[in-house]
């Protein structure tokens, strides 16, 4: 069966929790910042309620198998745009991989910020996340700016 993208409803809160824990475990290797233990990263009810975002799933079967986010935010007030549509929550479960599912979900949450004339969209990866970077690049999205960070708690200064 095919493969069906449709917003998300609190209804859909349990089966997406689960999966932002698939997405924390899935980049913890790439972050030593991020706390032990069970952690949320999204408030995933604001973000189906919120009028500035919206949260998308892919259903085979009824079953809930993906999920992403775009959320509109304002940004810097010296760039070219007013906003950006913000990517996130990009989680397609274990079993569905490789169906091009987050490339449907991508092409959703496209479409939306589109019809929200929202029109510079924006997402992080990990730079040594290489398979989601290659995901992200065959959708289109280049690499534009490196985040760096330095822990200087143990440094003789």
């Amino acid at each position: 069966m095919s493969p069906i993208v449709r917003k998300a409803t609190l209804k859909d809160l349990s089966t997406l929790l689960m999966f932002e824990q698939g997405v924390i475990q899935a980049e913890r290797p790439f972050d030593s910042t991020i706390k032990d233990g069970k952690i949320n990263y999204y408030n995933i009810s604001e973000l189906i309620t919120s009028s500035c975002s919206d949260v998308f799933v892919a259903e085979i079967n009824n079953i809930i198998v993906a999920c992403g986010y775009a959320k509109i935010k304002t940004d810097r007030h010296y760039l070219k745009h007013n906003y950006q549509g913000y990517l996130g929550f990009m989680f397609v479960d274990k079993e569905y991989r490789g169906k091009q599912l987050n490339k449907l979900i991508i092409d959703t949450l496209l479409k939306w910020c589109k019809t929200q004339n929202v029109f510079e969209i924006r997402l992080d990866v990990y730079p040594n996340n290489i398979p989601t970077i290659k995901a992200y690049e065959k959708v289109g999205f280049k690499k534009h700016m490196i985040n760096m960070r330095l822990d200087i708690e143990h440094m003789d200064l």
